[in-house]
Parts: C-alpha cells; sequence; structure tokens
C-alpha cells in the first residue's frame, strides 16, 4: 500500500505579509543564523595599496562612443554585385529628414541654374541680397568688370527712344494678334526673340517669383446637411448549441456540395428551356438522369455511415489499445484507512477487485463508506464489522454503471431509517454531483460538456436550472459552509468559477493556467478557498484578502511525474489532505496567517464567529451583486420600457 507522508508547509513565521515559505528551514537554525556576527571577507586576489594610492582621485571621462557599435560593416549591394562598407554609426541619431529646394550660391548647381536663365555666373554676389537686386545693378557690375566707357548724351537718349519705339511696335503687333486670334503665336515669338536680344546684347533678363500667383475661386452656399432616421425590426435571435464533431462538419460540407450542384443543374435547365423548346422524350430523359444522379447521392451518403459505423465498431473492440494508460483497467483496487498517528500503514484495507476511483463517508456513522469502481459497479463497507466482505454489492450484470464511476454521496437517510447513496458515472456524461445541504431534495450536477444541472429528486424527467459553466469537464462542485446559496466549481479549462443559486452569471472567475481537479470550501472561514492542478500545486484565496490572486501556492509534488487529484479540509483540525494520482496521500498544516478568525466590532462584542463569518460573506457579495429588479406589473413594465 502506498504510504502517507505528513509535511509540513507553510511555515507561519515567513507568512506575515501572506506569502508562503518556500524553504522548509526549522525555525532554530533561523535563530542560529540571526545570532552569528557579520564578517567582512576579503578576496585573496585583492591588491595592497599605499596610502597615498588610495587617496589618488582617479577621474573618469564620459564620451558618446558606443563601444556595443559594429565595426567594419559590409553589406552586399545587388545593384553592382559586391559588398559595400556601411559607414560607422554615430551618436546621431537621426529622427526627420526632409529634402529642401534651397542650393548654396557656390554651388555648381546653383550656377548652373544662373546660366540657364540667361545670367551671368558673375553676379553671384557674396552677400545674401535677392535676385531682383542683383539684376538691377548688373549694369554697372559689369561695366566695372569689362572696362566700357559710358556712353554719351545724345546717344543713350536715341537708345531710349529706340527702346520705347520698339516697344511700342510690339505692343501693336500684341494687340493686332489678339483682334485676329494669333496672340499664342507671336506673343511666343516676341518672347523668343527677347531672349535672343538678351543672349546678343548681354542684357540680363528679369527674374519673376514663380511663387507668387493669386487663384481666382468663387465662394458659394453649401446645402444645408439634413439628417434622416429610420426604425426597423430588429432580426429574432436564439440561442443555439451543439456538438461540433468531425464527422458532422463532413457531413455539412457534403450537403453544401449537394445543394450547391442542384443549384448548378436548376440554373442551366432554365438556361436550356429558355434557349429552345424541349420535347416530351429529352424532359423524360433528363427526368431520369437527374433521379439516377440522385440515387448516386443517396448511396454516397449511406457508404459514409458505413464507414462511420465501421470505425466506431472497431474503436470498441481495440478499446484497450486506443486509449491511454489511464484509462488501463486495473487488476484490483484497495480502500485505505489511515489516521494521523500512524501515517506508515493504514488502520483498515478494503480490497476490491477493480480500480477504486471515488469514496464517501457517512456523515453520521464514520465506519460505514461507499465506493465506486473502475468497472461501473458500487460497494458500501462496514470497517467496524469486516473489511473483507461488502455489506452491499451492485449487480454486475443489471444493478451496474456501464462506465466509470466518477463520484459517489450519501444522502439523508429514508424515513425508515435506511440508508442511501447516489452515484454518477461515465455513462450519462455526468462527471460529478453535490447535494444541498439544507435542502435535502436538491443536489447539483456536473457534465463533461461544462454545464451545470440543478435537479431534484423529485422530478428526475427535467432539470430545475441550467449553468453553462466550463467549456471542458467539470471536476468538482462544493456548496459554502456558511451560505447554502454560494457554490464554487472548477473545471479543466483552467478556471475556478464562484456562483449564487438562480444566477446564471458567475460572481468570481479565478484562471490558474492549468487544469484544476478539486476545489473546496474552507470550514473556518466564509471566503477561503483551497484548490488542487494538474502541475502539483495547491492554491489558497481568501476573498477578504485578495480577489484577484491567491494569497498562498505551495507545489506538493513534481509536475513532470505526480498530478493533484483531490483536496479536502478537516472540520475540526487546521490540516489539508491533497491526493494525487499515483496513490500518495499528503498531509499539510496551515499556517496561522491563514486561518485567521474575525474580530469582533467594539461596539458589537457580543456576536459569535458564525455571525461575523456570514456578514464579512454578504459584504464581499454586495459589492458584485448586481442592482434587483423590481417586481412590478406586466402594464407598468411595458409602459416603462416604452
Amino acid at each position: 500500500m502506498p504510504p502517507t507522508t505528513i509535511k509540513k508547509v507553510l511555515n507561519p513565521k515567513t507568512l506575515k505579509k501572506g506569502r508562503p515559505s518556500q524553504n522548509r528551514i526549522d525555525e532554530g537554525d533561523d535563530l542560529e543564523e540571526w545570532k552569528k556576527s557579520k564578517q567582512l571577507l576579503r578576496p585573496k586576489d585583492q591588491l595592497e595599496l599605499t596610502e597615498p594610492e588610495l587617496k589618488d582621485v582617479i577621474a573618469r571621462q564620459l564620451n558618446t562612443n558606443n563601444p556595443l557599435a559594429p565595426e567594419n560593416l559590409v553589406v552586399f549591394n545587388h545593384g553592382t554585385g559586391a559588398f559595400e562598407l556601411v559607414p560607422p554609426f554615430g551618436p546621431v541619431v537621426v529622427i526627420y529628414e526632409s529634402q529642401g529646394t534651397q542650393l548654396h550660391k557656390e554651388s555648381e548647381e546653383a550656377k548652373q541654374q544662373v546660366i540657364d536663365q540667361g545670367l551671368d555666373p558673375a553676379i553671384l554676389l557674396e552677400d545674401a541680397e535677392s535676385v531682383e537686386l542683383k539684376v538691377e545693378n548688373e549694369e554697372e557690375f559689369l561695366g566695372e568688370k569689362e572696362g566700357e566707357e559710358e556712353p554719351a548724351v545724345g546717344e543713350e537718349t536715341e537708345k531710349v527712344e529706340g527702346e520705347e519705339e520698339e516697344e511700342v511696335e510690339g505692343e501693336g503687333e500684341e494687340g493686332e494678334g489678339e483682334g485676329e486670334g494669333e496672340g499664342e503665336t507671336e506673343g511666343t515669338k516676341a518672347e523668343d526673340d527677347e531672349d535672343t536680344k538678351s543672349h546678343t546684347t548681354g542684357k540680363p533678363k528679369k527674374l519673376t517669383n514663380q511663387f507668387n500667383f493669386c487663384e481666382r475661386a468663387a465662394l458659394t452656399y453649401n446645402n444645408p446637411m439634413r439628417a434622416q432616421e429610420t426604425q426597423t425590426i430588429p432580426p429574432p435571435m436564439g440561442t443555439f448549441s451543439g456538438n461540433v464533431l468531425q464527422w458532422i462538419i463532413y457531413d455539412a460540407y457534403q450537403q453544401d456540395y449537394e445543394a450547391q450542384q442542384l443549384e448548378k443543374e436548376l440554373e442551366r435547365e432554365r438556361k436550356e428551356k429558355e434557349k429552345a423548346p424541349v420535347s416530351r422524350h429529352q424532359a423524360l430523359t433528363k427526368k431520369i438522369a437527374g433521379k439516377a444522379q440522385l440515387s448516386e447521392a443517396v448511396q454516397g451518403r449511406v457508404a459514409e455511415c458505413w464507414k462511420v459505423l465501421e470505425r466506431m465498431v472497431n474503436q470498441n473492440t481495440f478499446d484497450d489499445i486506443a486509449k491511454v494508460d489511464f484509462m488501463k483497467p486495473l487488476e484490483e483496487g484497495a480502500v485505505c484507512l489511515f489516521t494521523l498517528k500512524n501515517p506508515s500503514f493504514p488502520d483498515y484495507i478494503c480490497m476490491t477487485d477493480s480500480a477504486v476511483m471515488c469514496v464517501d463517508t457517512h456523515p453520521k456513522y464514520p465506519y460505514m463508506i461507499v465506493i465506486g469502481l473502475y468497472d461501473g459497479s458500487v460497494r458500501v463497507y462496514n470497517v467496524q464489522a469486516t473489511c473483507k466482505y461488502p455489506a452491499f454489492k451492485s449487480n454486475s450484470v443489471t444493478n451496474k454503471h456501464r462506465g466509470i464511476v466518477w463520484e459517489v454521496k450519501w444522502a439523508p437517510d429514508l424515513p425508515d431509517g435506511e440508508m442511501n447513496f447516489y452515484s454518477v458515472a461515465e455513462d450519462g456524461c455526468a462527471s460529478c454531483v453535490k447535494f444541498h445541504p439544507k435542502q435535502p431534495l436538491i443536489y447539483l450536477v456536473g457534465t463533461e460538456e461544462g454545464n451545470i444541472y440543478k435537479c431534484s429528486t423529485a422530478y428526475s424527467s427535467m432539470f430545475l436550472l441550467t449553468y453553462e459553466a466550463h467549456h471542458m469537464p467539470v471536476y468538482r462542485i462544493d456548496f459554502n459552509m456558511y451560505n447554502s446559496d454560494i457554490f464554487i466549481s472548477c473545471s479543466g479549462d483552467w478556471r475556478i468559477k464562484i456562483w449564487e443559486d438562480n444566477r446564471l452569471e458567475p460572481l468570481f472567475v479565478f484562471d490558474v493556467g492549468a487544469c484544476v481537479g478539486d476545489v473546496k470550501w474552507a470550514p473556518y472561514s466564509s471566503t477561503v478557498f483551497a484548490a488542487v492542478t494538474s502541475e502539483g500545486k495547491v492554491y489558497v484565496f481568501d476573498l477578504n484578502v485578495n480577489k484577484y490572486k491567491p494569497i498562498c501556492v505551495q507545489a506538493i509534488v513534481s509536475k513532470r511525474r505526480n498530478k493533484l487529484t483531490r483536496i479536502t479540509f478537516n472540520p475540526k483540525l487546521p490540516i489539508i489532505i491533497v491526493g494525487d494520482d499515483k496513490g500518495c496521500v499528503s498531509t499539510l498544516k496551515l499556517s496561522p496567517n491563514l486561518r485567521i478568525p474575525c474580530k469582533a466590532p467594539k461596539k458589537q462584542q457580543h456576536l459569535d464567529q458564525w455571525t461575523m463569518q456570514c456578514m464579512k460573506l454578504d459584504k464581499l457579495l454586495s459589492l458584485v451583486r448586481e442592482p434587483a429588479k423590481l417586481d412590478l406589473p406586466e402594464d407598468t413594465a411595458e409602459s416603462i420600457e416604452s
């Protein structure tokens, strides 16, 4: 039999701030370490310096050089087909860069633009004057450069008159061109003549400002916008749920493909009827061809169904080969009853011919235990009388489940004093069951689909309420000790949820990052619960301290080899019992910081611990509950909604 180990995991000395102790060190060792005096250790390779050397100040200079910048970095240029050296990275980072339009006056490009405009490059003066000012001073600048003499007064007058005559003639020609409709051609010729004269005579051309322009536009009034609203009837909504399996997806694609082919066939027939009249013989032939095509589709559908049935038969035949080691049945099982006074060997051992999957002890008669087995049968043992033979054993043919029994629970005794119990198994997709602590007829059932059903022993054909709780199998459900309307659930989808009776939305949701095998409310506090995960860790939550994170996380077993599956609280002692999938049971002692009782207020010292725990839970629930709806008559409610 696997031994039971007792471990002290949670050290109260290191959990004063609500954090678990990760090192299991005795308190006496901690005291000895604190008593030791602190000594400075001197490295063996330390240099011995003189007094002047120690007083010498060594200055450090910071620079902008990047010691991590790469050197001699090359990249391959596909245009040239060779490697090119990349310039070293500087301390400056270019955030924004834009190409401008300004040029330096001494650059080659600026000189080329002056030459293209018909000017002499010598007019580029060193001062920052405008281009128009340079053009006005060009005659004086060129006169000094070439050494020409100033013309006489008569010559200058004649030259001016000649220029005026040329301008008058140009204006006349332009006017005539406009009158005749050939202004553009003559104007262009005049400009070409002026450019030719400026080049021959050396007279500079006046530059125009290209950015000084005026855009003509008309301002009009815009039509005012009008808002148009329409009211439509909202589309109908409904809740749909179903199982999406591989063969269901395949059947849906097959039906869609057949519908598309049928639609194409009907469209082709319609077009043929529109083109030419169809004789009776041709119509009969097409009808026969359509029936043949339909029969082929039916035959293909039947063949697919036979394939699915064949696969199901093969899976049932080779079930022991297809499934994993966990589903492999064991030759025998055992129920071991331990005591904390002797953890090395059990006091009672009940041997079974199949693996034991669940067990429950009668609350009134602790020597009566009921177990559920792997083969679907249930047994009841009276360990006070004998452990070799069960007091009750289900029939192996008719009175047994057709799947694994996941949980068994004792129910209240019948009026005639007989004991009875309930069991849930894999043959009905049920994974766990929990009875209401105050209403013996009401119980909750968790399923492998993730739903939780509220049922009654008086109505076996219908559910009282359905909670869409999880997306994977629900492993355990437990009611709160201080408020029977509050219950908690855990699932393989890594989540723990706290529910309130008759409320379809959870009050709290916790994600622990691993499959949660079991969860239990603490018997000493209304806001404390604990859970175990497949990673071998125990999580302890206290909603009164932190509503978002656990106050204690402790690794019990190695997550590579073992997985924790069950957890329970001792109803009287501050002890937690944890079990894993390898048959090992660990006993943990809670730290005093995790089981601090409530302190009564100064003005309410007469309150007992039970009342204060109930008040603490109600205060916490008031923060997350939605405001209750008023029960109004139907006419009043409809008038308010309208």
